[in-house]
């Protein structure tokens, strides 16, 4: 503010001496002209040779002379001189309008006079008008406008200071409001805002978008305390497990099943793995900027059919024994689970396999047609993966993989559908909150970590796609929309 002030007090003191500079010259253009006048009537009276003696001239300011080339006075005013010429003779030489200064004492005024010469003619003869001006007022009328300035420049600079103070003070108090309850924020609390003024202006504003941000960072922060939370909890679970066994099996000592204790121990171990690599994918996904629209830069062209049959032939699930696959214009053929599958024939049959329960749910493929999308293989095979993953984790007899090529003219719609218990349908969008298990899934043997569909909503969002669920009656319906392959241009 004290800058400001100080470039306030340097404008004021350059607009004052521009003033004193204009009025300076306008009093003394009205000097100039006024004598000028007086000197142009008496040139047209001298012309007419009608000169009278003496030359008639209202007011006191004014002297007049007439002065032949000899610099003899013809004729004055009734104050002038009458013998000596108001200037010089050598500045009677010379042609056209002239003007000069010459002191007050040779007029017997104070102060300097602004004498006028006007050439004109007189019975024939050559004359000179002179006509003298004192420039008295005009000094006064500018040291009076000069002390004024004077007086008034502090006291308006002052006045200015002190409305300067009070304004920018008032409006910088919501600022300093702010920053003393942003130095208040801990963190600790998540009910800690900012004093938010009740000015509708930019402050208020400024309040309400970082009251806004601060509630993104609540959010994002209690988020993240829940998912390690979580994290540690179901990380916890099988460590608990595999230490519980060995100590049963160190105590039993050689009445232990050691290859039993070890299948039990793998189990957990590639429990865990998955968990491990389940909050890693997680983490990676977080810290990624958010992509742009359209698909990512990694992208490529990707047959569905082919796809869902490679999914359906490698991942079985935990009681399927096999599977079967059928492909456009063919019939359902079984599938031995881990058998190859090209990626680009989903029509491709497969070897048959022998069931090892009727309890097993049987993976069926149906594809309508070729459907092309575009994106990340490896993605898109996770979210297959997971989906087939949860399906044959509920379904009791069947569970159906389908594709419909181009339901909209933007979006191939992608089904998975089982005949299990289903979903309520106040749980659908619970169900893709990360570590969410329905009751019926509880059971951790049985289950995941409440994961799988929390990795499939990120990575299906960030391929362009959207995915919800339905119901099948009975059973469940995965709605998966990806985004049809762009024509070549």
């Amino acid at each position: 503010m004290v800058l400001g002030v100080a470039g306030l007090s340097v404008g004021l003191a350059l607009g004052g001496v521009v003033l004193l500079v204009a009025l300076g010259w306008t009093l003394q253009r009205t000097v100039d002209e006024e004598a000028f006048r007086t000197a142009d009537a008496v040139a047209r009276l001298a012309a007419e040779d009608a000169v009278p003696d003496p030359l008639p001239v209202a007011g006191g300011q004014l002297r007049v002379q007439v002065v032949d080339s000899a610099g003899r006075i013809r004729a004055a005013s009734i104050d002038a001189d009458r013998l000596v010429p108001m200037v010089r003779p050598d500045q009677l030489a010379g042609e056209g309008r002239r003007r000069t200064v010459v002191p007050g004492q040779r007029l017997g005024w104070q102060g300097p006079v602004r004498v006028v010469a006007v050439p004109a003619q007189a019975a024939g003869e050559p004359v000179t008008v002179l006509v003298g001006r004192s420039t008295v007022d005009v000094r006064h009328a500018t040291q009076a406008a000069r002390t004024v300035l004077l007086v008034a420049f502090p006291l308006l600079v002052g006045l200015l200071a002190v409305v300067a103070w009070r304004v920018v003070g008032a409006t910088l108090r919501p600022v300093e409001a702010l920053r003393s309850g942003a130095a208040e924020i801990t963190g600790r609390d998540a009910a800690d805002r900012l004093p938010v003024p009740a000015s509708q202006d930019e402050i208020h504003r400024l309040a309400v978008t970082l009251n806004d941000m601060l509630d993104r960072l609540s959010a994002a922060r209690a988020r993240q305390r829940s998912f390690l939370a979580d994290a540690a909890h179901e990380l916890r679970s099988p460590l608990t497990n595999m230490r519980t066994e060995l100590e049963v099996a160190q105590r039993l000592g050689d009445r232990s099943d050691w290859p039993a204790v070890a299948a039990d121990l793998l189990v957990d171990t590639e429990r865990l793995g998955r968990l491990v690599d389940d909050l890693l994918l997680l983490a990676r996904l977080d810290e990624q900027p958010a992509r742009p629209p359209g698909p990512p830069r990694e992208a490529e062209p990707v047959e569905l059919g082919g796809l869902l049959a490679e999914v359906a032939a490698r991942r079985p699930g935990p009681r399927a024994a096999g599977t079967a696959v059928s492909g456009p214009g063919s019939p359902a053929s079984p599938v031995v689970p881990g058998s190859p599958v090209p990626s680009g024939s989903p029509a491709s049959p497969a070897s048959p396999v022998v069931p090892g329960s009727p309890a097993s749910p049987v993976v069926t493929v149906a594809v309508a047609g070729s459907a092309w999308t575009v994106g990340v293989p490896d993605e898109l095979r996770r979210v297959l993966g997971n989906l087939v993953d949860n399906a044959v984790r509920h379904a009791r007899e069947r569970i159906v993989l389908a594709v419909e090529p181009a339901v909209d003219g933007a979006y191939h719609l992608v089904t998975v559908t089982d005949d299990g218990p289903g979903i309520p349908a106040a749980d659908r969008e619970r169900v893709f909150r990360r570590f969410t298990r329905l009751d019926e899934g509880r059971a951790r043997d049985a289950g995941g970590a409440g994961l799988g569909l929390a990795i499939v909503r990120e990575l299906v969002r960030r391929g362009g796609g959207t995915v919800e669920l339905a119901d099948a009656g009975p059973g469940l319906v995965v709605r998966l929309r990806l985004p049809l392959l762009p024509e070549p241009d």
